[in-house]
């Protein structure tokens, strides 16, 4: 091309760069973003605008403690995406971040640092000591998550270690007790002996682990009823796994409509349920059965298959079935235990089941929940033999002091030596079993005094299993699991027996020990700690915190303070009333939203406290995600080294990539992340950073506010590029209401990669390249694009923040709103002509697809080298042809050509090369070059743009 006309070429021309260099540019931003202060003044100015609606998402605070990992990541810029989408809807949408700060990993760091010299530190040191070890871990995280482009208060976040945030946790117990939900007991409650601390629901995980499997008889000391046996020694069989809880066995439980047998094992009667006496003998005697399948035609053999438990197998000795009972026959049976020197007696239970076992229940009301209950109703002591630590006190008798893990091969083996042992000693059953979250050692239930809240009170849990009802769950299957652990759980059990966290605010009277549940009390230690921290329950005189309050009981006023602490859920349970109730937002809040793990936790936490003390819920909907896994779908894990470090992906690819992976996911599910993945979706990024690129080049020169043409008078291809951009911003404002993100992350690669780039911008580069500069042609194209650009930087600033941004700088005329973000959501509406151009232009499409595809053919043919070298017949019939016909002048810049002729037929499309000379300015071959005298090198459409 000769370098006049070269130089008469439009080329695309903008400084954003086409390499995104995001790991270097994105801090730049960064630093931009807090020196203007763009989310404060985003949410000042939807502030001062009258009746704006408030949006509070609540944020869940992250541990205090360690590097951030890829499911933080996942956590917050998802809620990002959808505080920045409600703050370009308009709304006032401050976000608050926080941190849970209190709790035993932090303190068990604590003391490994500071060692021996904490034995000669007082509380109060230690817990400020905590304060700093947190605080480190908040500003590494804080700006970890400012380095992901999360918006927030980040000068002013909320911190469960605040002076103010830990006395509203005791406010919000005052409230729970003044309503009087709280109560002190000895019950059973899940212990680490590891930690030497009660754990609530939430700090229990479930894996396996071996436990012994055994059968143990107690010898009856009451006949079996109804005269039958008369003179013949019984036996209660039971089964357990945990032989550890035997020295605390009290009682004996059946189900009162059970059938039950006395079974005659080698002389010795044996009672044990009806329906598992064929499994129970399989364990202890299979000699006793016999492995064969009974015809349905034999009743007897029929009898004996289901007293078999479902075993397969029937009995061998019918006939030593000496007698039946129903289960409420057995109550009150007196018999001797094993090796204690004690009676028990048998109880009922409706706990008791056919799933396993013999049907006859050990209980030991010190040791479970179910035990404590039923033991409950009986009157049964609530005797726990296990000290803090795992040991066997002296109410063990000759197992005191021994560890009970360590014990259980002991007890199994004088069960044996004294004859009590049915079964085989060195059975064992793998199940799942319940273990300590933080240390990942087994825990136990062990009864000890501990506050507790209940959930039976002014009918708490019913009110909660209502409320939970009222409350929008995402996904929906939500609500099923909030409800039936709601349904299921036991009083809450506060107390934890550390030194890092907020003190329970309960005195007991030196002289009758009796306890005093002030919430006037509370509150004025509340006050204490409003101006000095929890460290004020440990320096300052127990009189001075409780001031005039006298003893209940007798009247004394000499006080000793309540050494356990509150449980952390509790902490982060009360932050509804902490930060949203404190800082004005109200209550309650638009959106919790956490991992589907917090069904059991936070989520959990904070409905119970706000039932308890406010009677609603303190959100109106609950949104949860998944976890991360690798990309073949296993869990992440350090010691198998397939986890992915956000940092790490920040180095490689920058945030937005990061971002794009989060909006990319149905995150409602456990979603994937690897190398691949992450490839991928940086070749998502490049083509939609390339579309928004190749608009703002083509910009060059353009001035919206004067050169801008009408919708309506667009040209038809433009208005139809205009109708497609309104139709997805349609579609991803809904996605992002729905918070379905990963379908506008879809219809934007739509869009960008399709509808776009493989379309529209292939169509309208010739005219944008060689139309007349300032012509309505060129300018209907420069509108369209101007429009596109803009829109698509507004609408994906929210998930593409930093790349929106930079982008936002680079638009012809600097915008008025110097940030993308406080020039919220575009509000388009179609063109009129809309459905008939969709219409017009799917048809037009269809035929350029067949055309595309001759092309091809006649490339690899070698007939042609670009397709500005082609002639293309195209044969149409019907309504198609009358379509052609109608844009005949507009089919050589469809089908991106030099020349089209139209032939009646079936679909088809033939290609020639086009007759003519080639142009070159705009590189097509034509007919009609040198018929200007002025450019006589030149086409005519060439020629009249250089006039």
């Amino acid at each position: 091309m000769a370098a006049d006309y070269k130089d008469t070429v439009h080329l695309p021309k903008t400084d954003f760069p086409m390499k995104a260099n995001l790991p270097q540019r994105e801090p730049e931003i960064l630093r931009a973003w807090e020196e203007e202060g763009v989310f404060e003044k985003l949410v000042a100015r939807a502030a001062a605008r009258p009746g704006a609606r408030r949006f509070v998402l609540h944020d869940g605070p992250p541990y205090a403690n360690g590097d951030i990992h890829i499911g933080h990541a996942l956590n917050k810029i998802l809620k990002d995406v959808i505080v920045k989408y409600h703050a370009m809807l308009g709304e006032v949408a401050d976000y608050v971040p926080g941190w849970d700060c209190h709790g035993l990993p932090i303190e068990l760091k604590v003391d490994k640092e500071l060692g021996p010299k904490k034995r000669e530190m007082g509380r109060a040191d230690v817990i400020l000591a905590c304060r700093r070890y947190a605080l480190k871990w908040i500003e590494k995280q804080r700006d970890a998550f400012k380095r992901l482009g999360v918006f927030g208060r980040w000068g002013e976040p909320y911190l469960t270690m605040a002076r103010g945030y830990e006395a509203d946790t005791v406010r919000v117990l005052a409230r729970a007790a003044e309503q009087g939900f709280l109560y002190r007991g000895k019950k059973p409650v899940y212990w680490c002996i590891t930690d030497r601390t009660a754990l609530a629901e939430a700090e229990v995980e479930y894996a396996d682990h071996a436990s012994p499997s055994i059968h143990v008889a107690f010898d009856l000391v009451s006949p079996l009823p109804g005269g039958k046996l008369a003179g013949r020694k019984a036996r209660l069989v039971i089964w357990t796994t945990t032989p550890w809880t035997l020295p605390a066995n009290l009682a004996v439980a059946a189900h009162p409509e059970l059938v039950y047998v006395a079974y005659d094992l080698a002389g010795t009667v044996v009672v044990v349920a009806k329906d598992l006496l064929a499994s129970f003998l399989a364990a202890v005697a299979p000699g006793e059965l016999v492995p064969t399948a009974p015809p349905a035609h034999a009743p007897q053999a029929h009898e004996a298959m289901t007293s078999g438990g479902g075993t397969g197998a029937a009995l061998a000795h019918p006939e030593r079935v000496l007698a039946t009972f129903q289960g409420k026959e057995l109550e009150g049976l007196v018999y001797r235990h094993p090796f204690m020197d004690r009676e028990g007696t048998v109880i009922l239970g409706e706990h008791v089941t056919l799933e396993a076992g013999t049907g006859l229940v050990h209980t030991a009301p010190g040791h479970g929940q179910e035990d404590y209950q039923v033991g409950q109703q009986y009157g049964l002591a609530i005797l726990n033999p296990v000290d803090g630590a795992g040991r066997f006190t002296a109410e063990a008798g000759p197992y005191a002091g021994q560890k009970i893990f360590e014990a259980n091969p002991k007890i199994v083996a004088d069960l044996a030596a004294s004859g009590h042992l049915l079964s085989d000693p060195k059975a064992q059953l793998r199940h799942s079993y319940p273990h300590c979250w933080r240390c990942h050692n087994p825990v136990v239930f062990r009864a000890t005094d501990q506050w507790f809240l209940s959930m039976e009170h002014a009918e708490l849990r019913k009110r909660t299993l209502e409320e939970i009802r009222r409350v929008q769950w995402i996904p929906s299957w939500g609500e099923e699991r909030i409800s039936n652990m709601i349904e299921n759980r036991p009083d809450w059990c506060l107390s934890r027996q550390r030194t890092w966290g907020v003190p329970i605010p309960v005195f007991y009277c030196e002289q009758c020990d009796e306890p005093l549940v002030s919430p006037a009390v509370m509150r004025r230690v509340a006050d204490a700690f409003e101006e000095e921290g929890i460290e004020a329950w440990y320096t300052r005189d127990a009189a001075q915190l409780a001031g005039d309050a006298k003893c209940g009981k007798c009247g004394g006023q000499a006080w000793r303070r309540e050494q356990d602490i509150l449980d952390v859920w509790w902490d982060s349970g009360s932050s509804w009333a902490a930060v949203a109730e404190r800082r004005g937002m109200g209550v309650p809040v638009d959106l919790y939203l956490e991992g589907s793990d917090q069904h059991r936790g936070w989520f959990h936490s904070s409905l119970l406290t706000s039932m308890a003390v406010r009677g609603s819920a303190p959100y109106k909907a609950v949104l949860t995600h998944g976890f991360v896994l690798d990309a073949q779908g296993k869990a992440m894990s350090k010691s198998v080294g397939n986890t992915v470090a956000p940092e790490e992906v920040l180095k490689k690819y920058g945030a937005d990539v990061l971002r794009l992976w989060v909006a990319s996911t149905d995150y409602r599910e456990d979603v994937r992340l690897g190398d691949e993945i992450l490839a991928g979706l940086a070749e998502g990024y490049r083509k939609i950073r390339n579309t928004v690129r190749w608009a703002l080049g083509n910009l060059d020169g353009f001035d919206p506010a004067t050169q801008s043409v009408p919708v309506e008078e667009l040209e038809d291809i433009d208005r139809w590029a205009v109708s497609r951009l309104v139709e997805w911003e349609a579609k991803v404002k809904q996605a992002y209401a729905d918070y379905e993100f990963h379908l506008a992350y879809h219809a934007t690669v739509q869009l960008c990669a399709v509808e776009l780039s493989a379309q529209y911008f292939d169509i309208i580069k010739d005219r944008l390249y060689t139309a007349k500069k300032d012509g309505k042609a060129r300018r209907s194209a420069q509108t369209a694009l101007h429009l596109i650009a803009g829109d698509l930087l507004r609408l994906l600033a929210p998930i593409l923040s930093f790349t929106a941004e930079e982008a936002w700088g680079f638009l012809p005329e600097p915008p008025a709103e110097d940030s993308v973000f406080y020039a919220g959501f575009p509000e388009r509406t179609r063109p009129a002509d809309a459905a008939a151009l969709e219409a017009r232009y799917g048809r037009l499409f269809a035929v350029r697809a067949v055309v595309q595809k001759a092309l091809e053919e006649a490339r690899r043919a070698k007939l042609i080298g670009s397709g500005l070298e082609a002639q293309v017949t195209v044969r149409a019939e019907g309504e198609e042809l009358a379509l052609l016909e109608a844009y005949r002048a507009e089919l050589p810049v469809l089908f991106i050509v030099s020349k089209v002729l139209l032939e009646k037929g079936p679909l088809a499309a033939e290609v020639a090369k086009a007759p003519g000379a080639k142009c070159p300015r705009c590189w097509g071959v034509h007919e009609d070059i040198g018929q200007d005298a002025r450019h006589p090198e030149l086409c005519g459409k060439c020629a009249a743009a250089l006039a």
